[in-house]
C-alpha cells in the first residue's frame, strides 16, 4: 500500500486532492480504493462535500468481496468525517441517511480496525469517536482512547496521545474546568516533546500559556508566550496568535 500520510499536506487540502487524484490514476485495486478514500477526504475538507459522497459511493459500486480490511475501515473513517464536516457546515439540513451517521461509521472503523491489528488507523477511528460523542461523554472517551493508545505497539497509533491530549484540554477548558485542561495541555506537551515534532510542540505550549493565563497566573503566561515569540524570532516564523496573547498580558 502507498503511505498515505505522506501525500497529506492538511494546510493545503486543495494541492493534496491533486496529488491523491495523480496517484489514484496510476493505482489499481486497492491500493486505488484506498488512494480514492483520501480524495474523498480531501474534498470533505474543500467542503466539496456532494463530490466527496460521490467518490465514496463509486468506490463501493466497484467493490467485489472480499473487501480487505484497510479498505473497510477506511471506507468508514472518510464517509464519517466527510458527514460530520458536512452537519458542521450546514447545521440546519437534515440528517439524510441514518446510516450515514458519523459516530456509528467511526466506531465501525474502529472495531475493524482492531479486529484487523491496524492500529495507527484505529487510533484515528477512536479519535473521531470522542469527538462525536456528545459533550458528558467525551472525558471518558478520551481518557479510554489515551489508554488504548499507551497499549499499541506501533509507534504511529501511540503518537495519536498528544492530539488525544490536546483535544482532552480543549474539552476541559470548554465546560471551564481550566485546572484540568492546564493539566492535559502539559501531558500533550511532554508527548510532542519526545516525538520531536517542533510545530505541533510550540501549539502545545502556547495552549499551556494560553490556560495559563485563564488560571490568572500571568507571570508564567508571559514567560511561556515570551519564550515561544523568541524560538519563532530565531525561525524567522511569525504566529499572530501568539502576539495577541503577549499583548494581552503585556497590558
Amino acid at each position: 500500500m502507498v503511505d498515505v500520510d505522506a501525500l497529506w499536506d492538511f494546510s493545503d487540502p486543495g494541492a493534496s486532492l491533486d496529488r491523491f487524484r495523480a496517484a489514484a490514476e496510476d493505482a489499481r485495486g486497492d491500493q486505488r480504493r484506498v488512494l480514492s478514500t483520501q480524495v474523498a477526504r480531501a474534498l470533505g475538507l474543500l467542503d466539496r462535500f456532494d463530490q466527496a459522497r460521490a467518490v465514496l459511493d463509486e468506490i463501493v459500486t466497484g467493490l467485489r468481496p472480499p473487501v480487505t480490511a484497510e479498505v473497510g475501515v477506511r471506507m468508514a473513517l472518510e464517509r464519517g468525517r466527510v458527514e460530520r464536516s458536512r452537519a458542521l457546515a450546514h447545521p440546519d439540513s437534515s440528517p439524510g441517511d441514518p446510516r450515514a451517521r458519523p459516530l456509528g461509521l467511526f466506531r465501525e472503523a474502529a472495531l475493524l480496525a482492531h479486529a484487523a491489528g491496524l492500529e495507527a488507523l484505529e487510533m484515528d477511528a477512536w479519535h473521531m469517536v470522542c469527538l462525536e460523542v456528545p459533550a458528558e461523554e467525551q472525558v471518558d472517551a478520551h481518557e479510554r482512547a489515551l489508554a488504548r493508545a499507551e497499549a499499541c505497539r506501533d509507534p504511529r497509533a501511540r503518537a495519536w496521545a498528544g492530539s488525544l491530549l490536546h483535544n482532552l484540554g480543549m474539552t476541559h477548558a470548554d465546560a471551564g474546568r481550566n485546572e484540568a485542561a492546564l493539566e492535559a495541555f502539559t501531558r500533550a506537551l511532554a508527548v510532542r516533546e519526545e516525538q520531536g515534532d517542533v510545530e505541533r510542540e510550540r501549539i502545545a505550549r502556547w495552549m499551556v500559556g494560553w490556560t495559563l493565563r485563564l488560571l490568572g497566573r500571568l507571570e508564567e503566561a508571559l514567560a511561556v508566550q515570551t519564550a515561544l515569540r523568541a524560538d519563532l524570532d530565531a525561525a524567522g516564523l511569525e504566529d499572530p496568535y501568539v502576539d495577541e496573547e503577549l499583548a494581552l498580558l503585556r497590558r
